[in-house]
């Protein structure tokens, strides 16, 4: 089955005091990141999918918005 990523949140989140400077590089990453998962992943299922994009990006997924891809879709 095929999935077209639209976005990807990832939980960057740590229970360290972050600067304003560790703050910026958390925003870069996520950025980064997203850029790297948005697009069509091949996956079993939603769960798949997940576990797919975590084990790829080495972080959790916060939130995923994502559209499956039928035969024949063009989008």
């Amino acid at each position: 089955m095929q999935f077209l990523v639209k976005s990807c949140e990832f939980d960057l989140n740590d229970d360290y005091e972050m600067s304003k400077d560790d703050r910026f590089s958390m925003n870069e990453l996520q950025i980064e990141l997203e850029g790297l998962t948005v697009g069509v992943w091949d996956a079993d299922d939603e769960d798949d999918l997940i576990e797919e994009i975590t084990t790829a990006s080495g972080w959790c997924i916060k939130s995923i918005d994502y559209e499956i891809q039928l035969k024949g879709d063009l989008n």
